[in-house]
């Protein structure tokens, strides 16, 4: 299993602050690869690997996810999770947008997003 990217992700109150984000972390060189208006993700254009994302809210899944892990066998992944024993705060399912995900808490609480991207290269999302 290789990890391809880990996210943080961040909760905000409104569009507005995602727009206010979006101004600020571009000062850093991020650029917005991603906004489906709850969900917005920010990249850096010569790393597209160096990201945040910014949640209004989280529409397919109970809670906003702390971080976001991209593996290139999700399904894999999932497997070795329920073997764990780890809670599975969301089960693995395909989304509209192009990616298969679940969500799981690690030991200190935190809700990971563990996804891959179906058939895809992107790096985004």
């Amino acid at each position: 299993m290789t990890v391809r990217r880990i996210v943080p992700d961040i909760q905000v109150d409104s569009e507005e602050s995602m727009r206010t984000n979006s101004d600020f972390y571009g000062l850093l060189g991020l650029e917005q690869v991603m906004h489906l208006g709850w969900v917005m993700t920010l990249a850096s254009p010569s790393n597209p690997t160096a990201q945040i994302s910014f949640f209004t809210e989280e529409r397919t899944a109970p809670v906003v996810p702390d971080l976001s892990v991209e593996v290139d066998d999700v399904d894999a992944v999932y497997a070795q999770v329920l073997a764990s024993g780890a809670e599975v705060v969301r089960e693995l399912r395909d989304e509209e947008w192009g990616v298969r995900r679940f969500f799981v808490r690690d030991p200190n609480g935190r809700v990971v997003n563990v996804l891959g991207h179906r058939g895809a290269e992107p790096l985004t999302g």
